[in-house]
């Protein structure tokens, strides 16, 4: 039998860990919390390269070799890591 994969999203300070069955919907639900954040441009489109459209492959492929995807930013003098386990 197999074990479901679940994976699980946060983002450090902001949003508490989420988990979902589905890697899509994870992905949505993380870019969905950092596009309203004010992250400036340059992080913005970098985050958007990695959560936003056609994200899913690429995070999957990461997740695959690595277990767990851990990319930081800065906001208000402050670094937040962002996570995704699976």
């Amino acid at each position: 039998m197999t074990v479901p994969r679940v994976y699980t999203v946060s983002i450090e300070d902001i949003t508490e860990p989420a988990t979902f069955s589905r890697l899509p919907d994870a992905v949505a639900a993380l870019w969905e919390s950092l596009r309203v954040l004010p992250l400036g441009w340059t992080q913005y489109e970098a985050y958007r390269y990695f959560f936003g459209p056609g994200a899913v492959e690429r995070v999957e492929d990461f997740l695959s070799r690595e277990g767990e995807l851990v990319l930081s930013f800065r906001m208000a003098g402050r670094s937040h890591a962002v996570r995704v386990r699976g």
